[in-house]
Parts: C-alpha cells; structure tokens; sequence
C-alpha cells in the first residue's frame, strides 16, 4: 500500500502532501477495494448525449498544497452536469470550446479526507466533508478526488454521505436567490417555478422558515411532494399559466425560465422581485436589456442570479439540517455504473428533489 505515495512513475515530482493512517482514516487501506494507484470514474471526452461516456480507470489526483484528496461516498447530479455534457448552452464550453475542459463530472460530493496537500489547514485525513466543486476542477463521478480546502465543510452530524452530497449547490442557489437576490421577508407571498427540482426542494424549506407564503410550481406528479415540504399552494404548469391567474407576488424564483420576462413581471407585485436563476444567453441578455426600464418605470426589479459556491453558506445550510429544520429530498440514487442513468433522469426534469450516485453504501 505504501508504494502508494512512493511511486515515483505515477508521481514525477514527490508530492508535497502527507496522510495519516489509522482507524479513524480507513481499515482497509486508502483504495479500499484493491492496491492499486488508479480508480473508477465516469469520463467524457467529447460533447454529447449519454453514448460519449463511459467508465474507465484512471490515476488517482495527488493534492496540490492547499487541497485535499477525498475518499468519494456519494455525489449529487445537477442540471449543470446535464448541460456540461452536451454543451449546450454554448456558454458552458468556455474553456473548452472543441472537447471538454474537464474530463469527469460531477461537483456536489461528500466523503472522507484521505490525504492533505502541505499547506492545507482546515481538514485533516480522517474528516467527514461535503462540498461543491464547480469552482475547482470538477471530479465527482469518480472514486476520489482533489479539492481546494475552501470548497469543503465538514459534513453536517446525523446526515448519511448521500443526504449530504444532495445539499451543496441546490442549497446554496436558493439561500443565494432568496436572501441575497430577493431580499425575503416574513409575511412575503413567494413564488417558486420549477419547485420540484433540488433547488426548488431547498427554497420552499427556506422561504417556510421565514414566514412566507409559497406556492410551487412543476409537474403534476411533483405536487404531492411540494405539499409535503411546506408548499402552500401548488400549480401544475402543463395545465395553468401562473402569469395570467391575476394573483401577484412579493418574489419569484425563477429555476426553470419557461415564460416569458414580460409575462412574468405582471405576475409580480409594485415593488417586487423575479430572481433567474440560471438560463440561456438570449434570456440572460433580455434580462439585463429589461431590467432599468422595468425598475423605472413599473417599480419591479429583475435579478440575475451567478452561482458563487462558498463555504460561509454552505455552513448556513449545515447548521439547518443539522438542526432538523430542513431536509434534503432524495428522489433515486443509483452506483457508480448506472451513472448516466442518473443524467438522463436530469435531462427528462422528472427527478423530484435530487438523485444521487453512490460509491459507497
């Protein structure tokens, strides 16, 4: 096992890292299920649909100084992923216009410090974590991977690896929607399209605990569950445009963009606010292109919202499972060989909550 961090053919240049074997780290050993310097991982090499991946051996990441490599248990799929993998929107190849910048998806993840580069001092080998990692390479369909120590917390206490993976980016895009772009207040009537995804899941949660009113807005067989996590009301958009009911709203989170920028400012009330989250470019562009005039002259605001991945509301969230005030729901998981079972899910819009791939039980 120790040839491990010996081997001078895998590693040219001596890592500058250190670990700590031991019960608290892993029995087994560091590869667990064979010695051996390579691991599992879905990879793609090219844009496409589901036919461009495939599992494949790959070399195991040494920890750069500020990283760490973690012992993957389970990550979560995200619209982005979807999106990633087929390149499109066009936007998602910068950095990669001809073939992909990142060989291996995946950026919600949570598992176990195995091993910290020299400068790292936030986590050491043995550490439960949980993270997003858009911000630092990607990797999470893979047995381990190496991470800026910035882009962890320490898993919250009583969630399984699963629970956990399910959290970083849904729960953050809609802390950051609601109480930053939205500036939520008690009493508010909230709107949320496209409720029944992971972002969706996590702010009817959120805009409950702060006294709102909320309605969702998905698919029929989405409703129930909305029901069942706070929503108030909900509307099942295939057969009822929330735009034209006449009802109007303090604030509307936008995770889907299936109506119109026009449309849905008159659903909003003087002084309210429509937070998009995400979307194409001619969408983005038209929102920015509307967003004065619409301040102007009909006293609504219209925001944009950038995913910022950080450890400070990655934290928020922590402390909020923790404390059983919210929950992550969990539609499938599925191995790391049905992988792309789990994208297509996404792909389709049908997964409830967030499905999730597990290395490990």
């Amino acid at each position: 096992m120790n040839d491990f961090f010996e081997d001078n053919t895998v590693y040219p240049h001596k890592p500058e890292w250190r670990m700590t074997m031991g019960e608290n780290v892993n029995d087994t050993g560091l590869l667990g299920k064979h010695d051996t310097n390579t691991m599992t991982a879905m990879v793609y090499d090219s844009y496409g649909t589901l036919e461009v991946l495939r599992i494949e051996e790959v070399d195991i990441p040494a920890p750069k100084e500020h990283e760490v490599l973690v012992e993957i248990h389970a990550t979560s799929v995200n619209s982005w992923d979807w999106d990633l993998l087929r390149g499109k929107p066009y936007i998602n190849r910068l950095g990669g216009i001809r073939q992909p910048r990142y060989r291996i998806l995946g950026a919600d993840i949570a598992g176990r410090v195995i091993a910290v580069g020299s400068a790292a001092k936030r986590f050491r080998p043995g550490d439960e974590v949980f993270g997003d990692l858009s911000g630092c390479g990607w990797g999470g369909f893979a047995e381990y991977v190496c991470a800026s120590e910035d882009a962890l917390t320490p898993k919250p206490t009583g969630l399984s690896f699963a629970q956990a993976a399910a959290i970083p980016q849904a729960a953050v895009l809609a802390l950051q929607g609601l109480r930053d772009k939205g500036n939520l207040q008690k009493g508010q009537r909230v709107l949320i399209n496209g409720a029944g995804g992971g972002v969706g899941t996590f702010a009817i949660q959120y805009a409950k605990l702060y006294g709102a009113e909320v309605t969702g807005v998905d698919r029929a067989e989405k409703l129930d569950m909305l029901r069942s996590i706070g929503a108030d009301h909900v509307l099942d958009y295939t057969i009822e445009d929330f735009t034209v009911r006449g009802l109007k709203y303090d604030l509307i989170l936008d995770v889907v963009g299936n109506r119109s920028i026009f449309a849905l400012k008159r659903a909003l009330k003087l002084g309210g606010t429509y937070v998009m989250v995400g979307g194409s470019m001619p969408r983005i562009l038209l929102a920015l292109l509307a967003a004065p005039l619409v301040a102007q002259f009909e006293r609504k605001k219209i925001a944009l919202l950038i995913h910022r991945p950080n450890h400070g509301d990655q934290m928020v969230w922590k402390e909020l499972v923790e404390s059983g005030q919210v929950q992550p729901v969990i539609d499938r998981q599925y191995p790391l060989s049905d992988a792309s079972q789990a994208l297509r899910d996404i792909g389709e819009g049908r997964v409830k909550g967030k499905v999730v791939v597990c290395m490990k039980n």
